[in-house]
This record gives C-alpha cells, sequence and structure tokens, in this order.
C-alpha cells in the first residue's frame, strides 16, 4: 500500500511539473486494479504531489526562485524591424492587461483566493495558470498551500471514490 501512495505521489508531483499525462487517469487505473487502497490515502498522496509540484511554479511567477539558464535564451540586439514593433505591442498589451488583473487582486483579495480555489477542485480555469498567477499577484504562500491542498484533495478523493461509489450504485 505504501509503494503504491509514494508512486502516485510522485507520479502527481512529476505530471504536475511536466504535464505530459493526466494524473485523474492514473486515480482511476489505481482504484480499479487495486480497490483495496483507501481512496482517502490516494487523494491526500496525488493532492500533496500537485500541490508540490505547482508550487515551483508559483514561486517562480514570484521571483523568488529563478528559471534554469535553458528555459531563458540570451539576448542577442537584434534591428528594429515592423514585426518587431508588432511584437512589441503585442507584449505591451498583455502587460498592461496583467498589472490589470494584478491591481485588481491587490483591491480584491478573495477575487484570487476563490479563483484558484474553484480552479483546484474543478479545473476551470487550469489549475496551472492560476498557480502562476497566484504568484504573480503575490498570494501568501500559506493561503496558496492550504487552498491548493484542500481543494485537490477534493477532486482526487472524489475520483479515487468514483469507481466504488458506481459499482455500488449500480451493483455492477
Amino acid at each position: 500500500m505504501l509503494a503504491w501512495l509514494c508512486v502516485s505521489l510522485g507520479l502527481a508531483f512529476g505530471a504536475s511539473v511536466l504535464p505530459v499525462m493526466s494524473v485523474e487517469l492514473f486515480v482511476l487505473g489505481l482504484v480499479s486494479a487495486e480497490p483495496t487502497l483507501p481512496w482517502i490515502a490516494i487523494g491526500a498522496a496525488t493532492a500533496l504531489g500537485q500541490v508540490a509540484g505547482k508550487l515551483l511554479y508559483y514561486l517562480a511567477a514570484r521571483g523568488t526562485i529563478e528559471l534554469p539558464s535553458i528555459l531563458s535564451r540570451p539576448r542577442r540586439p537584434t534591428p528594429p524591424s515592423a514585426a518587431r514593433d508588432r511584437v512589441r505591442r503585442h507584449t505591451k498589451r498583455l502587460r498592461m492587461l496583467l498589472e490589470a488583473i494584478r491591481e485588481r487582486c491587490h483591491r480584491h483579495p478573495h477575487w484570487m483566493t476563490v479563483t484558484y480555489g474553484v480552479s483546484s477542485v474543478v479545473g476551470i480555469p487550469p489549475y496551472m495558470a492560476t498557480a502562476v498567477l497566484a504568484g504573480i499577484v503575490r498570494m501568501r504562500l500559506t493561503l496558496f498551500v492550504v487552498i491548493g491542498f484542500l481543494g485537490r484533495f477534493v477532486r482526487f478523493s472524489t475520483l479515487a471514490a468514483a469507481p466504488a461509489v458506481f459499482t455500488n450504485v449500480f451493483r455492477i
């Protein structure tokens, strides 16, 4: 049992940092293959892995940790061009939009908390995007971890308990 919980935690962490597979499908497959595993433990392990992985995105967006040099390319001076000016205008609008969102979050701190909480349970807006946005607007770290863990715990525990519930309801 402990081995499967460690695998769940590790896979959730890995899929949170580099989203190449669905953790939801893994949880459903795990509880289908190993029905004796407690759904609450699977939910807790998976939620812990997910929040730990997204914590890296949060800290990077907040500026606490620096991204590896391989992810940031060196800037070379480039001659001005019309295409480059369009890109600068476009990114200026994005920066202004991001600053407006940041200002709104500072004026209404509960707005970001509710959005992040809903995202951690439902997945809409995308959880990765709200984790980054939470770092940009400098949401408190404890609030980020607690809300994210609770939301992800509800999501994955519900998912882990679903096969047993449907089996009992439909008597399959």
